[in-house]
């Protein structure tokens, strides 16, 4: 079975940000998009990964964007941060798919779209917080974690599912006593992310929901964008559709709101 060792050991070959990483997010935290641009140039990894994003459907572009400085200028600061916290979490993306249906081009188009609409959303709430936009990259971190840690066990977790229908954030937290949002949790700390990412993280949950309005809030609109995305075809083909348990009762007060606003955007 899973233990906590085998969940301390994945999140130590967490890499921490490279350099290069680093220094891109301080300037854009400073508002410095040419300069970040210019750093951001040297990694060529990135540059490759910023290119296949900006140019996904989603972003409507006739013309295909290449140049850095130009997708920088395109996202604008807060996006272009987002963006580079999405690129940290391929990192620990497998080069094969086992648990879920998943490759590199339909996961950067989960994270394409989730940024996205995670924009829409925060414009919607009159929110201009960056560490606010850089927590949605952490969903799909936890899509790696449950790959990663059931990969071996695929077999006792498909069962497991089979005969008592139980999401896969549930199965973690029976078999290892911590769940998703708490390995993005340890994620965020690694990346030296601001402690209200995790907050709202949590709170997206559904489950462990805040004190603090405006965190629980925003957990009730991330909670929705989560299953909104993860319902997709393509998407329910890959088995994501049952990734966590959708707590219709603590997103009611919203679900009007946001349905509207994924109907204009």
């Amino acid at each position: 079975m899973i233990t906590k060792e085998n969940i301390n050991s994945f999140i130590e070959k967490i890499p921490p940000s490279p350099k290069v990483l680093n220094e891109a997010l301080s300037l854009l935290k400073m508002g410095e998009l040419v300069k970040a641009a210019k750093v951001a140039e040297s990694d060529l990894t990135l540059k490759s990964y910023l290119k296949s994003i900006v140019n996904k459907p989603i972003y409507g572009f006739r013309n295909e964007v290449s140049d850095i400085g130009q997708i920088f200028g395109i996202l604008g600061v807060s996006l272009s941060q987002q963006s580079v916290y999405n690129y940290m979490v391929t990192l620990l993306s497998p080069n094969k798919w086992s648990l879920f249906k998943l490759n590199r081009s339909l996961f950067y188009e989960l994270q394409a779209t989730l940024s996205k609409r995670w924009e829409a959303i925060l414009i919607h709430l009159n929110i201009h917080d960056d560490n606010i936009y850089a927590a949605i990259s952490l969903l799909p971190a936890s899509i790696i974690v449950t790959e990663a840690l059931f990969a071996q066990k695929k077999e006792d977790v498909e069962l497991l599912r089979s005969t008592k229908a139980l999401d896969y954030n549930t199965i973690l937290m029976r078999l290892c006593g911590v769940d998703l949002f708490d390995i993005c949790e340890e994620i965020a700390k690694k990346w030296e992310m601001d402690d209200s990412v995790s907050a709202i993280v949590h709170a997206a949950s559904g489950i462990k929901t805040s004190e603090n309005q405006e965190i629980n809030t925003l957990g009730k609109w991330m909670h929705l964008l989560l299953f909104y995305k993860l319902s997709q075809p393509e998407f329910i083909n890959a088995g994501l559709n049952d990734f966590v348990d959708f707590k219709v009762e603590y997103v009611s007060d919203i679900y009007d709101d946001f349905a509207l606003l994924m109907e204009i955007e």
